[in-house]
């Protein structure tokens, strides 16, 4: 077991916290009924929260930023909403945000070095949270502008995996990935536009939904990163990642992405039906080397099986990617130099950083528009699937999570050689702006966690989750905790 290292008036505190909680109430969706059933109040789960964040500052270092007081201060509002017979979704409800999401009266850096000015207005996604009763503890780390799949830079240092500290939980959302795996809150938001909320889930032992392009809305942005990105929730269930899912669903007025909505937080413990799942190992085409992993196939494979026992008919086949890549490169990179022009002070940004905004700026004419042109063609080529299969199953990533430091250290070049040889399965789903699911699917002999993609085509996510649920309910994935776990 690792010890966590406490200041003396933090860790007489936690004591007193622990005496007076224990670990009852870990989840979130336990977390609102405890709340709501006069079992806990939320100046203890706040606090509670809280000093496992100021503990964890030197091991796990999840967090860029805590909103201490304004977190307490907010507690107590919500203990006298309870009190007065108040009822929300997630009233007093602790939970934490990505680096690149806009909180009222605090910076936005995502993952970037520097003074950055407090934003006056909450984006859309807080509004929401905030309207279901969540407090919003601080904000999570990421990697600068969610480029890579580690959680590492020099404005904030390393992100450690709680299963692992030599180890990455991934990225971009990784802050938010280990933050929950530890325990620090029941359920955080990320992003993701190239696997960054599934791959973090993957290698943290989380569920991980990317939903449906616009399910979540990023406004103040239209849409993010030319559409490849969007807000999806990480938690140790299904029950608590659709929850905080369906708290954050909606649209502002000015979202170019507005679908309709569905009911995902039903689908949870509904039987799914006897499926047809495609189980596809095969990539999209990159011209990059990516050999999986044999114990992540393994561990794909495993799943699969328990598929079968399920009732489902699982069998290989492989979705026709065509060249999905060409349209993915202009869209990121454009992105990256969109972002750029916000950033304060441009010289403390990572080379590989400017040399992407470098590249963005040559492709975000004609290419930028052939890559968004070509986005109906590819959804009916890779759509195709979908009248033979109901559900794509593949790994999440090829890899079990990297050391620290690995990827950090290299150039541009090797940079984005390791990161698709690593994660060349999560980033043509951006690209149609489907929804997937990343699920646990184990360990790896040295107990690194797996992950395994649930993909569906567009607004299929009530099916991935009724299908989550069914495998989380054999699995029991939930009851494994990592030894570097905050009240452990």
């Amino acid at each position: 077991m690792v010890t966590l290292r406490f200041s003396v008036g933090t860790e007489r505190q936690y004591e007193r916290r622990r005496e007076a909680v224990g670990d009852r109430f870990e989840g979130l969706a336990e977390q609102a009924r405890a709340l709501r059933d006069g079992d806990t109040t939320s100046a203890e789960l706040v606090g509670r929260s809280l000093e496992r964040i100021e503990a964890t500052r030197g091991t796990v270092n999840a967090f860029r930023l805590v909103r201490t007081e304004a977190a307490l201060a907010e507690a107590e509002a919500a203990d006298r909403r309870l009190a007065a017979g108040e009822r929300l979704p997630l009233l007093g409800v602790p939970v934490a945000v990505k680096d690149d999401t806009d909180v009222a009266g605090e910076p936005t850096a995502f993952g970037c070095a520097g003074t950055f000015p407090p934003k006056a207005e909450d984006s859309e996604v807080v509004r929401r949270l905030r309207a279901a009763g969540a407090i919003v503890v601080g904000k999570t780390n990421a990697c600068e502008l969610g480029q890579w799949p580690f959680t590492e830079g020099p404005a904030f240092g390393d992100t450690r995996n709680p299963w692992s500290p030599a180890h990455t939980p991934g990225g971009s959302s990784g802050g938010s990935a280990a933050a929950v795996a530890a325990g620090l809150v029941p359920a955080a938001l990320g992003t993701d536009g190239a696997g960054s909320v599934r791959i973090p889930a993957a290698w943290t032992h989380l569920v991980g939904i990317k939903p449906q392009r616009g399910r979540i809305s990023t406004w103040p942005e239209p849409e993010a990163f030319q559409g490849i990105t969007g807000i999806g929730p990480l938690a140790r269930t299904v029950e608590d990642a659709a929850l905080l899912l369906e708290v954050s669903s909606g649209s502002h007025r000015h979202d170019l992405h507005r679908p309709a909505p569905v009911a995902v937080r039903d689908a949870v413990g509904r039987d799914p039906g006897r499926l047809r799942i495609a189980l596809s190992w095969k990539a999209a085409w990159t011209g990059t080397p990516r050999p999986l992993h044999p114990e992540v196939r393994a561990a794909v494979t495993d799943l699969a099986r328990t598929l079968a026992r399920l009732g489902h008919f699982v069998e290989e086949a492989e979705p026709d990617y065509g060249l999905i890549g060409l349209a993915f490169v202009p869209r990121a990179t454009t992105g990256v130099r969109e972002w750029t022009e916000r950033v304060p002070d441009r010289s403390l940004l990572d080379r590989r950083t400017r040399d992407a905004a470098r590249l963005g700026r040559l492709l975000s004419g004609r290419a930028l528009k052939l890559a968004r042109a070509t986005e109906a063609r590819q959804q009916k080529r890779v759509g195709a699937i979908f009248g033979r299969y109901d559900v794509v199953l593949t790994p999440t990533t090829a890899t079990p999570p990297p050391r620290i430091g690995t990827l950090a250290a290299m150039n541009g070049w090797r940079t984005d050689r390791a990161m698709i040889a690593a994660c060349p399965y999560a980033w043509p789903w951006n690209v149609l702006g489907w929804p997937g699911v990343s699920v646990p699917a184990g360990f790896s002999s040295a107990g690194l966690p797996l992950g395994a993609q649930l993909l569906g085509p567009e607004g299929g996510e009530p099916r991935l989750v009724s299908l989550a649920s069914q495998l989380e309910d054999d699995l029991r994935w939930y009851e494994k905790w990592p030894r570097l776990r905050a009240g452990a």
